[in-house]
């Protein structure tokens, strides 16, 4: 039985749904708990606007774009305000026109702990929910190999990098890929080798590395940074691998709780980015996802494309034999949960 210390996943991650109003619009979360988010991952599933990303260090109208190399631009009209449970959005399409999604995760309300340079380490801003396992670091480069403490209760076993005053590709490590291996969050490659992203160390219970001003992904001198990090939390997070079986009797991957959010990629050959959710089911077995690394509007049944999967209690279960989901191919995966499968009190929870 997988006992979990976080009882209520929605204190700290939630999957919102909403319509667009094109004007100011104070968005409400609807999970069990109230949650301030810390970093909201914004997508217009209708129309093939770029992915918008948001933090509370780097701060509102400071958008990132996952599915591009842009560098960080303000835009004014687009998350304006975090509230205590949601937030603000005004005129801008990308987030506030048509049928929207976004992804809401909590750190620490915003309020960050600063760290200086020291040698050849990076200094910044870092804020941490150690009870869920996340932190967002920002910070500056030193164009030599150093070490990020990440605040996190154990070693991190994903973690995106981007360079936000240059149009560097968003660097992206996951525990499935191992040392000296990155993927690109806003790209379709097979993962690559490219040690020195990481200065060839894997991130410890302490520290993640970084490397040197020859990979200005990471580490350039004098370069701005935000990097996001995940650590996993029994019972609420995981992030794992499987092999796909190319069978629509598919796969079942094991989680230890009912996910609300599963984003899959293939690393052993071409894949893209795909991102299932609970808010976005039609029924168990069709689901409709979007790319994280492409700006599309959602596919799914009725819209094309169609990559069936099921949300068990326990773990998901892909129900289709595409190459980008269930081929004879390595995945890598993070899965958020909406229930865990057995709570603290070891109570069990139903599949939907």
């Amino acid at each position: 039985m997988a006992y979990t210390s976080i009882d209520d996943p929605s204190e700290n991650f939630q999957v919102k749904t909403y319509t667009g109003t094109s004007g100011i619009h104070d968005v409400t979360l609807d999970g069990n708990s109230d949650m301030q988010p810390d970093l909201v991952w914004f997508k217009n599933r209708d129309v093939g606007y770029s992915h918008q990303l948001y933090d509370s260090s780097r701060g509102v109208t400071k958008a990132l774009f996952p599915d591009g190399v842009n560098a960080e631009t303000t835009i004014s009209n687009g998350l304006t305000q975090f509230h205590s449970d949601g937030f603000r959005v005004t005129s801008a399409a990308a987030v506030n026109e048509d049928a929207m999604v976004c992804l809401n995760w909590k750190a620490n309300g915003g309020t960050t702990t600063s760290f200086t340079e020291s040698g050849d380490n990076p200094g910044g801003t870092r804020q941490t929910n150690s009870a869920a396992g996340f932190s967002i670091i920002s910070y500056t480069g030193t164009g030599a190999p150093g070490n990020i403490a990440h605040g996190l209760p154990s070693a991190p076993e994903f973690i995106i990098f981007k360079n936000r005053g240059t149009t560097n590709v968003w660097a992206t490590w996951h525990v499935a890929l191992g040392d000296d291996y990155k993927l690109e969050l806003n790209g379709t490659a097979a993962k690559d080798s490219d040690g020195s992203f990481m200065n060839s160390t894997l991130p410890d219970a302490t520290n993640i590395r970084v490397g040197d001003s020859g990979n200005p992904n990471t580490n350039a001198d004098t370069g701005t940074y935000i990097c996001y990090a995940w650590s996993p939390i029994k019972g609420y997070s995981k992030f794992g691998s499987y092999v796909g079986n190319g069978n629509a009797n598919g796969t079942f991957i094991y989680t230890g709780f009912q996910p609300a959010f599963v984003m899959v990629r293939c690393f052993s050959t071409t894949g893209v980015w795909l991102m299932f959710d609970n808010k976005r089911i039609i029924a168990n077995g069709d689901m409709h996802y979007l790319r994280a690394d492409a700006d599309a509007a959602e596919h799914g049944s009725g819209l094309g494309n169609a990559y069936p999967i099921d949300f068990l209690s326990n773990g998901f279960k892909m129900i289709n034999t595409d190459a980008w989901a269930n081929g004879s191919n390595s995945y890598a995966y993070m899965a958020f949960a909406e229930n865990p499968f057995v709570t603290s009190t070891g109570i069990p929870c139903t599949a939907r």
